[in-house]
């Protein structure tokens, strides 16, 4: 099953796709895609990355793979919906994707033993974890200011459940700019497992439902600027796209300047 969530006339769906695309909204109402905004297909507590969880993207980056994995929060105000736009700051000089699989959490758990772990998964989907390197210095560990601005969390376009993936720890990675294939990688290659994770981080913490686990990248970052465009795919699960726009300058003299245009529909 494929569940979304998306919106019409500015109001919220959640609802579940068919096999030709149709969204069906949980009242039964249909709705085809291209008279939606697609959003972000959970509202979690808490979305957790991890950093360089696939030793040929810390080859990439000359860094070492840590002892133990390197976690951050992705603030939940960066994520945004299929076909929505990440919107580059100002005045930074190396913006770049990072294709991932992300673990959408079930049910609320903690200290979840590896071996249980795929009783507390909902579904999957594809996250990119936009990135500003100019700032992924040891100085700026962990890394806020790199992966927190507005629209650096695209999510979805679903949530793919665990019946439809037989083996997400065997699951092609792809990532294209306007078309051209950047990164390629498959989630076979993580240095620690989903159960890993999961067991992991349930025990620092309490896991809700919705809850995200971005659980890395692998090799094959590139600049994305202002006009280009994004397509992230991951196998049995689809493709996320997203098109990159420039920020807009600060209005001189007011007090609050909005930076995010509504998305358009498609």
């Amino acid at each position: 099953m494929k569940i979304s969530r998306f919106s019409v006339a500015d109001k919220t769906y959640e609802g579940t796709v068919r096999s030709d695309g149709q969204l069906i909204a949980s009242d039964g109402t249909p709705f085809s895609p291209e008279e939606i905004r697609w959003l972000p297909p959970v509202v979690p507590s808490k979305a957790i990355g991890l950093a360089l969880n696939f030793a040929d993207h810390a080859e990439e980056l000359q860094m070492k793979s840590p002892e133990d994995p390197a976690l951050f929060f992705k603030p939940t105000s960066s994520l945004i919906g299929h076909r929505a736009q990440v919107i580059a700051p100002s005045g930074i000089e190396y913006m770049h994707y990072e294709v991932e699989l992300v673990v959408v959490i079930g049910q609320q758990c903690r200290r979840v033993k590896a071996e249980h772990a795929d009783e507390v998964v909902k579904g999957y989907t594809i996250g990119n974890d936009v990135t500003i390197r100019d700032f992924v210095k040891n100085f700026y560990r962990p890394p806020v200011r790199a992966k927190g601005y507005d629209t650096f969390g695209p999510l979805g376009p679903y949530v793919v459940t665990p019946d439809e993936i037989p083996d997400a720890g065997n699951l092609g990675l792809r990532a294209y700019v306007n078309g051209q294939l950047r990164q390629e990688g498959n989630t076979s290659h993580m240095i620690r497992t989903i159960p890993e994770l999961i067991e992991f981080i349930s025990m620092i913490m309490t896991l809700e439902p919705g809850d995200l686990i971005w659980t890395g990248t692998p090799k094959g970052i590139s600049h994305v600027y202002p006009g280009d465009t994004m397509r992230l795919e991951i196998d049995g699960i689809g493709a996320l796209e997203n098109p990159v726009v420039k920020e807009k300058d600060f209005s001189e003299g007011s007090v609050f300047s909005s930076q995010v245009d509504k998305p358009k529909s498609s």
